[in-house]
């Protein structure tokens, strides 16, 4: 007897070894995945709803946090999956012009939220969107588009070492400025993806003002032919 329970054992053992192990938690991923459907449909850009948390999931989940006031971890903790259900969660994808940001045709830039308004004479938003920029270089005060340091105002096709910089425009000395996500010159290819506008996730920009190709574009028209005041907060 004692000849056949050592074989037994041993092929238990291998058969444990060659079963896959089950799902860390399904309940994990049904909760991530209908956590990314709800931020999809609140316009915070959460990618394919796939159940498994990637950095363009915690970028939606930034945006939702930045757009309702929490600290922005990335992480679906239970604040944050308290007000992602909520009927009053808000779209991420409009938000209101901050208070004290002055008042005419302006630019307004949002750092806390990594987010920008170009509002018209009236008051209205023109357009909005996300970000990167870096605190650290650009200052919060009252800047104008122009030219500073001798250097133009608005480059097209502006370029800094291996890339492009494409709309760019200059609002504060001696080079800092709003322009499309950078391009690499060697493959036309942007630095990094658009769904990390709004975050601090693609880490810090040399102090421009990182921009999606469309509203790079619509910046570009916005301060075409004058001086535009820009606000930063």
């Amino acid at each position: 007897m004692r000849r056949l329970v050592l074989p037994l054992v041993l092929a238990a053992a291998l058969i444990a070894l060659a079963t896959p192990p089950a799902p860390v938690s399904a309940a994990a991923d049904a909760a991530v995945l209908n956590a990314q459907k709800r931020l999809n449909a609140l316009h915070c850009d959460a990618g394919p709803a796939d159940g498994r948390i990637g950095s363009h999931t915690r970028s939606a989940v930034i945006r939702f946090q930045s757009r309702h006031g929490l600290p922005q971890t990335g992480r679906l903790a239970t604040t944050t999956r308290r007000a992602l259900y909520s009927t009053k969660a808000k779209r991420c994808d409009i938000r209101p012009v901050p208070a004290r940001s002055g008042s005419g045709r302006r630019i307004v830039i949002s750092q806390h939220q990594n987010w920008i308004w170009l509002v018209g004479a009236g008051g209205g938003t023109v357009a909005q969107g996300g970000i990167v920029d870096n605190p650290a270089v650009l200052s919060k005060g009252t800047w104008r588009t122009g030219s500073y340091c001798g250097r133009p105002a608005r480059v097209r096709l502006n370029q800094s070492g291996s890339v492009w910089m494409d709309d760019f425009v200059r609002f504060a000395p001696c080079g800092i400025g709003f322009h499309r996500i950078p391009r690499y010159k060697s493959t036309g290819r942007q630095m990094h993806a658009d769904y990390f506008l709004g975050t601090n996730l693609a880490g810090d920009s040399h102090g421009c003002v990182r921009l999606s190709r469309a509203l790079a574009a619509r910046l570009w028209d916005f301060t075409a032919g004058r001086r535009t005041t820009v606000r930063v907060l």
